[in-house]
Order: C-alpha cells, then sequence, then structure tokens
C-alpha cells in the first residue's frame, strides 16, 4: 500500500518505469492510478474525482468521454485496423486526414508525413532539414537553432532540439549541430526598464550574430513553439516572431513552427501560427490533432521543401525515412473525426469565449504575496512562483515549493503541472467557464495552502 493508498501501486513500482519521475520517491509515494474519464474530469481507483488543468499532458482537447471518437475507432477497427505506407501504398482514411490537414493549414502547406508522436515529428524534421540541404547541395548547412527553455521532445535529436538542462543531463545530450538561442521570456530576461519591443529587437539580433558567428552556409532552421511549453508557458513579447523571421529570411534558414502543444484551438485561432502570424516552412503536429485518443502526429512541409525532397529522392532512388504506424488507418480515422468535431461545435469559437475567463481567473493571483507573473493566451497559462515579488528572486529548486503546490492541488481535486515553479494550466478545450471558475478557486486554496506551508518552513516572508 502506497502513501496514497493505492492498492496495486507495488505491482506498479515493480513493473513500470515512469517518464519525467523522481524513480527512488516513487519507490516511496506510488502512483496516482487514474481509471476512468467523464468530461473535463478524472477519477482515480478510489473514485475520488479531479477537474484534469492538463488535458492529461496539453492534449485531451475533447476531455475524457467523447464517445464519437470511440466510435470512429471501433468502427475503422471493423473495416481495416492496420496498413503502413511504405513504398507508395496508403489507405483511403490516411489520404482523407492528409487533405483535411492541407486544407485547414495556416499557410499554403503541400504535404503531410504521419508519425507517432509529437518527439517523432521534431526528430522528423531534423532528418528532413538535412535531407533537403544535401538535396540542394549544400552539405555544410546542417546546423538548427532552437531556444533555451524551449521544449521539441525526448527522442535523440529532439531532445537534443529541447532547450531544458533535465533532458540532457547524463543523456550525452545534445548532439553536434544542435544550437540554441536566447529565451524569449521578459520577466526573467529583459533589462531593467526594457520594452517589450525593445527586448524582441535585441533578441533577433542576438540570433542574427549566432548565425554570422557561426556562419550562414552552415545554419540550416530555427524551430520554435509559438507559445513556449513546457519551457515555462512563455507567450513571446511583442514584434518578436516578425524580427526574428526577418533574420531568417535574410540568411536562408528554414523556419519550422512547433504546433505540438498549441495547434488546434489551443491559443484561440486553430494554429498559434494564425495568432502569431508566422510563416514557416514546416509545421510539426501532435497532441491535439487527435484529441489524444490515440497516438498521431506528423509533419506539414511546404513546396519549396518537397520539392527537395522529391528531387533528391529520384536522385538517390527513395525517402528512406518512415516508420511502421505512420499514418496508422485507426488513428487516422479519429484524428478525423476529433477534426469534424471542432468544426460542429466551433472549438475556436468556444475557446475565444471562454479563454478570457481563465486568463482573468489566473490574473486574480497577481497579488498574491507568492506569485511573480501570470502569463498565457486562449486556454494555455501559467502562473510563476517566486520567493521575493520585488526582486523576481525564485525557490531554491530543491526546496520543491511548486511540486507542492501541485500536490495540494491533487488534495483539492484539480490536477495541474508544475515545470519547477511554473505552474501550468492547459484545461480540454470543451471547459466551460463554471468550470474554469472551479478549476481557479481549487488553485486557490493550494496556493493558500503553499504559503502557509513556506511561512512554516521558512523559506520566505509572505502572507497567508
Amino acid at each position: 500500500m502506497s502513501a496514497r493508498g493505492n492498492s496495486i501501486s507495488s505491482r506498479d513500482i515493480a513493473h513500470f518505469l515512469h517518464p519525467y519521475t523522481n524513480l527512488k520517491n516513487h519507490e516511496k509515494d506510488g502512483p496516482l492510478v487514474i481509471t476512468r474519464g467523464e468530461g473535463v474530469y478524472v477519477l482515480d481507483e478510489a473514485g475520488k474525482k479531479y477537474l484534469e488543468g492538463m488535458a492529461s499532458l496539453w492534449c485531451a482537447s475533447l476531455g475524457f468521454s467523447e464517445r464519437r471518437l470511440a466510435d470512429a475507432a471501433y468502427q475503422q477497427m471493423l473495416k481495416l485496423p492496420t496498413y503502413n505506407n511504405f513504398g507508395g501504398k496508403t489507405t483511403d482514411v490516411g489520404v482523407d486526414l492528409a487533405e483535411k490537414l492541407l486544407a485547414m493549414a495556416p499557410v499554403p502547406m503541400s504535404k503531410v508525413f504521419f508519425v507517432n508522436s509529437g518527439s517523432e515529428a521534431n526528430d522528423t524534421v531534423v532528418k528532413m532539414v538535412w535531407y533537403y540541404n544535401n538535396a540542394l547541395g549544400r552539405p555544410n548547412k546542417k546546423k538548427i537553432i532552437s531556444r533555451l527553455r524551449g521544449y521539441h521532445g525526448v527522442t535523440v535529436a529532439s531532445a537534443s532540439l529541447t532547450g531544458l538542462p533535465n533532458n540532457h543531463r547524463d543523456f550525452d545530450l545534445p548532439i553536434a549541430g544542435i544550437l540554441h538561442t536566447d529565451c524569449p521570456h521578459h520577466y526573467r530576461y529583459a533589462k531593467p526598464g526594457e520594452s517589450e519591443e525593445d527586448f524582441a529587437t535585441r533578441l533577433a539580433d542576438s540570433l542574427e550574430q549566432m548565425i554570422q558567428r557561426e556562419g550562414p552556409d552552415t545554419v540550416a532552421a530555427f524551430i520554435a513553439e509559438p507559445v513556449m511549453g513546457a519551457g515555462g508557458v512563455i507567450v513571446p513579447p511583442r514584434t518578436y516572431f516578425e524580427k526574428i523571421q526577418k533574420v531568417l529570411n535574410k540568411h536562408d534558414v528554414l523556419f519550422i513552427a512547433d504546433e505540438v502543444i498549441c495547434g488546434f484551438g489551443r491559443t484561440g485561432n486553430m494554429f498559434a501560427t494564425q495568432t502569431f502570424d508566422l510563416k514557416p516552412d514546416m509545421i510539426s503536429i501532435a497532441k491535439a490533432l487527435s484529441a489524444a485518443y490515440l497516438p498521431i502526429a506528423g509533419v506539414m512541409i511546404n513546396e519549396k521543401v518537397y520539392q527537395a525532397l522529391m528531387e533528391n529522392s529520384a536522385k538517390i532512388g527513395t525517402f528512406g525515412h518512415g516508420y511502421t504506424y505512420s499514418g496508422h488507418p485507426v488513428s487516422c480515422a479519429v484524428a478525423l473525426e476529433t477534426l469534424k468535431i471542432y468544426e460542429e461545435r466551433d472549438i475556436v469559437g468556444h475557446v475565444k469565449r471562454v479563454g478570457p475567463r481563465m486568463q482573468q481567473g489566473l490574473r486574480r493571483f497577481m497579488d498574491h504575496a507568492l506569485v511573480g507573473e501570470v502569463r498565457g493566451i486562449g486556454l494555455v497559462g501559467a502562473i510563476e512562483l517566486v520567493r521575493d515579488k520585488a526582486t523576481k528572486e525564485s525557490f531554491d529548486p530543491k526546496q520543491g515549493v511548486g511540486a507542492y503546490l501541485s500536490r495540494r492541488a491533487q488534495e483539492h481535486g484539480l490536477i495541474v503541472r508544475a515545470m519547477g515553479d511554473n505552474i501550468a494550466f492547459t484545461p480540454p478545450l470543451i471547459i466551460t467557464e463554471a468550470q474554469v471558475d472551479e478549476m481557479i478557486d481549487k488553485f486557490g486554496r493550494a496556493l493558500d495552502d503553499t504559503s502557509r506551508w513556506v511561512n512554516d518552513q521558512g523559506l520566505a516572508s509572505v502572507a497567508d
């Protein structure tokens, strides 16, 4: 029996290696075992109900009990349960999904390459960038620039793109040829008195200097999340992407938009590429593509990239990349039904109506002594905890203040995610205003619990 009272925890500890978990602590604490879902809620094996403020992992956009998606999977299982896309073969449902995605793409795109996860999508992006430049006779133009605190996955290549220390530490990452430029977090990294626009100018200049220093003939691509997710839900400062894209265009550097978290309504548009007026050459998609009901992801590429890939495959005989489950017909069927639901129920319009309620609710905590910054857009947001509001001093990570707050939220029936001392909120897109209020109320109680604990532990001088 674990500290959480889960009867199957001993079996779990023996056989289940949990991602993003302190494995030693887990042997003592045991797992939280979730057994079923109802709308925006999930229930554990004891029957306790939690409002899922993270939509599982940024992804369960339609909640946890959408019958139409289960039916779509079942019907496709009966019709054609599996097939591959190698050697020019395909499935009707895969063709339909590709056509649908290209029709709704935020900028003109030519082809879709299906994979199984966001990590695989961004791993594929790296290989495509390299293949593309070899096709153009530019064997030295291979470096890819990501950003500090960016998150792009956990495969060897995509984890190298990720700019978070714990994804590199003791994994011998990043690999060669991956660079990291500045994180666009105005609250943390702007100089005193520096406006968002001036901060954006400085970061664009810094990127320009990096490209010049490395040599423009060696820099192939730049990848960015429109809103940074696991790095702390960082919304770009005003004019940032406008200025960054000018630098990329100047040096013929491909721009990849990582829409894995932001895509399919999260920011109040179908794609965050629209929200921030981006003009990417490639777009990574995943998560809400199928509302996370089945694994599926993809890379959309424009005609310029496709033509180079096509010509090179003709020269060497093949485009030698792919996965057994790329474009799996059951996953494609669920994704197609998901996209239909988004349109029929005007999910984007719903986010535009409900998103401000969540953003305003989170901003209610700006005056709290533990809160340094509240940020977000649409139905994605974060609250950053600080030891001292005036100086923006953070807590010592070893004190685990964010993790404590996350545990207290769970006790109050709310699941959020602590990324260090940044607390993230990305509820299912179907959340109602009343459920937003419930989420905010439960978080407030957890925040007050944490404030008292911080005082009791002598970690900071804060008011209850």
